[in-house]
């Protein structure tokens, strides 16, 4: 027999042996983890199935009947579920990464990985663009001595962190980097410059394109200038995020405009967050049949949600659009200024669809907004205050108390507003083309963090939605959930080896008790860890361990498609 023939026989048969070989066959391979007796759920939708999952050098090395097999490490999984590590789709942790790169809010929900850069991206930076954000900088003790994101990238994976992590480069900084905070449209040389940083952002392995089109200067950029920065993202290999122009009276409007930019760039869109507020509570089902009608004339178009009847952002986006004109020092000086601030107050009053009106969309007006955290330190004491007993207390109007606040504050307070509707939050979370975000900055009970008094939803999401919509009112099953967590996500960002359980993928693995996990957090006492995840694994290696938190931080930073690695 020729040696050329000889060879490529004995090449099938040992393709042949590793197809028919099954887990126990390979009793002789040390691995590094074995997880024994679990309730497999795999993340697919699919119902589970008892297997053992053993892990090596980082991925998912088998699945099946391991009985015979050894591991440095064996977990008893019995009675327990497993499934694919928890998909954050939009984070905010890009900054508090910083302070504790372990980030227990969010392991202990099983997240173990974030997707972050909600129109404002950690990159481009310009000196401008720190010296116009310097208070959120100086709140979290952080020097911002990256530009790009190769630099900043670079600086997490020096320090180590404890998830996986991955950002899109936002709209608005490029704005920002460009024309500053000017309320105009580009002229046709900044918006190529604007183009060319979409490029640059996504060869460094930026995810897509995201804006957040509420918070100033985003507002000012017109659809044509959004569609223009789409396309190259869509080039790229990219999707489209977007916190859209509008979540309350003009938000059917606000979905239009998605809708075109999907189209016309021809890229995918993720919604973030979406909610129904302003005049449009409890009418979910609209927003759902102007999604599904997109979705059938093929606009590749989903969302994703956070299951609370309450957002929070900043105070500052109670203030129209106009009086932002120019920085946060130009809204302070219109804020002092009685004859703008009259202004400001009628804006507020009047309803319109041209801006996101949050103080009529608030339930319950002055008593739906809570403050969440703040800067100057002497204003401390009024987090988790409502504005109404601020105003009380101080003796003024609330809009009033609103506008004071900011200038107290230098309009770096956050707030908590009340303005949703529980059953558009159940219709919502029920979609099948729904998966999950807290839209929160990791953070911790403990150290600097605990300093804050965040949403609740930045500790509890994820295992909220496993306890109360799944275990006690089922609204979904077990593995539609799971799957709403990790493959769902993983398939919308293009992660192609993670969200399952299956042989070869990224070993990001929780094992949690069904019937025990729940969270704790709540918007009196927001600062509590969630309960029930025994074990969480990033890249193989756990985070949580029996229940407690290791000092592991074996995450990664997840580039998108156009990463060129140089």
């Amino acid at each position: 027999m020729p040696i050329f023939i000889r060879t490529a026989c004995m090449w099938i048969v040992a393709a042949i042996g590793l197809l028919t070989a099954t887990p126990s066959s390979a009793a002789g391979v040390e691995y590094d983890t074995i997880i024994r007796n679990g309730h497999i759920i795999d993340g697919t939708g699919s119902p589970w199935y008892a297997a053992d999952v053993a892990v090596k050098d980082g991925r998912i090395a088998a699945i099946g009947d391991l009985a015979d097999a050894h591991a440095r490490q064996v977990i008893d999984a019995h009675g327990l579920v497993v499934a694919p590590g928890f998909i954050d789709m939009l984070g905010q942790s890009e900054i508090t990464l910083l302070v504790d790169p372990h980030v227990p809010s969010k392991i202990f929900q099983g997240i173990t990985t974030e997707i972050t850069g909600e129109g404002e991206s950690v990159a481009p930076l310009d000196a401008e663009m720190i010296r116009q954000r310097q208070a959120a900088y100086a709140h979290y003790q952080v020097t911002p001595d990256w530009r790009t994101f190769e630099q900043y990238f670079t600086r997490l994976q020096k320090q180590g962190m404890g998830i996986n992590v991955g950002t899109y480069v936002g709209a608005t900084s490029v704005r920002e980097m460009v024309m500053g905070y000017k309320n105009r449209a580009p002229t046709p040389d900044e918006l190529k410059q604007m183009q060319m940083l979409v490029a640059d952002a996504m060869k460094q392995g930026a995810l897509g394109l995201s804006t957040a089109l509420e918070y100033t200067p985003a507002p000012y950029a017109g659809t044509d200038e959004l569609i223009a920065l789409a396309k190259v993202a869509a080039r790229h290999g990219g999707i489209y995020a977007t916190h859209m122009r509008n979540e309350g009276d003009a938000e059917m409007a606000a979905l239009d405009e998605t809708f075109r930019i999907g189209r016309e760039a021809d890229i995918p869109v993720e919604i973030f967050h979406l909610k129904a507020t302003g005049n449009l509570k409890g009418k979910m089902a609209q927003l759902i049949a102007r999604i599904d009608a997109a979705r059938a004339s093929g606009v590749d178009v989903a969302a994703d949600t956070y299951a609370y009847t309450a957002w929070q952002n900043d105070l500052s986006a109670f203030i129209p659009p106009w009086a932002h004109d120019g920085g946060n020092l130009k809204l302070i000086e219109r804020l002092k200024n009685p004859a703008t601030r009259a202004r400001i107050r009628k804006d507020m009053l009047t309803p319109s669809d041209a801006w996101d009106n949050e103080w009529l969309a608030a339930i319950e007006r002055a008593h739906g907004i809570m403050i969440g955290s703040v800067d100057n330190k002497a204003l401390q004491k009024y987090v988790g205050k409502r504005v109404s007993e601020i105003a009380a207390e101080w003796h003024e109007d609330p809009i009033d108390t609103i506008c004071d606040f900011l200038i107290k504050d230098n309009a770096a307070t956050s707030s908590v507003v009340f303005g949703m509707q529980e059953s558009d939050v159940e219709l919502a979370l029920k979609q099948s083309w729904v998966s999950i975000d807290t839209d929160y900055e990791g953070t911790s009970p403990d150290g600097l963090l605990g300093k804050d008094r965040p949403h609740p939803r930045a500790y509890g999401t994820f295992p909220r939605i496993l306890a109360k919509y799944v275990r006690e009112q089922k609204l979904l099953t077990l593995p539609d959930a799971i799957h709403k967590f990790s493959a769902l996500a993983a398939q919308r960002e293009h992660l192609t080896d993670r969200g399952v359980l299956k042989q070869g993928m990224w070993a990001d693995i929780v094992v949690f008790d069904p019937e025990t996990i729940r969270d704790v957090a709540t918007f009196t006492d927001p600062n509590q860890l969630s309960v029930g995840m025994q074990y969480v694994l990033v890249n193989g290696v756990p985070v949580i361990d029996g229940g407690k938190m290791t000092d592991a931080l074996p995450g990664a930073v997840l580039r998108g498609p156009a990463y060129s690695g140089k």
